[in-house]
């Protein structure tokens, strides 16, 4: 059962790729000028997908992340289903944010400030 769990995981990161590629390069793009790398190459990549739009957007951006989708959800409620150390773990970890909900959220403003000067030091040392 594992395994078969395991590679329904590694089938859906395959189908979701192409989307979170794209994704993340008109991140990039965005965050430098294109002449520099790697905002040149992530230009490139949206490029591609906007020159062959029924694979790019049809295919690549919504059709495989809908597959993922569907096949994820139906997964997901089988197991929650038939799965009572799923449905334990779930009140666990519930549990667990609830009674550390101020440490989760200093961690999460922490690392959004981290992320944040790090997008700013970049900024500052390409101009």
């Amino acid at each position: 059962m594992k395994t078969n769990s395991r590679s329904l995981a590694a089938l859906e990161l395959l189908l979701v790729f192409p989307a979170v590629l794209f994704m993340t390069a008109l991140l990039i793009r965005s965050v430098q000028p294109l002449q520099y790398e790697p905002a040149h190459t992530a230009q490139r990549i949206v490029d591609w997908y906007a020159a062959r739009p029924h694979v790019g957007l049809w295919v690549c951006l919504m059709a495989l992340p809908l597959a993922v989708l569907v096949i994820g959800t139906v997964w997901l409620a089988n197991q929650w289903r038939s799965n009572g150390a799923l449905r334990d773990a779930a009140r666990q970890t519930m549990t667990a944010i609830r009674s550390h909900a101020a440490a989760l959220l200093i961690a999460f403003a922490t690392a959004t400030a981290g992320g944040i000067l790090m997008v700013v030091a970049m900024h500052v040392l390409t101009d």
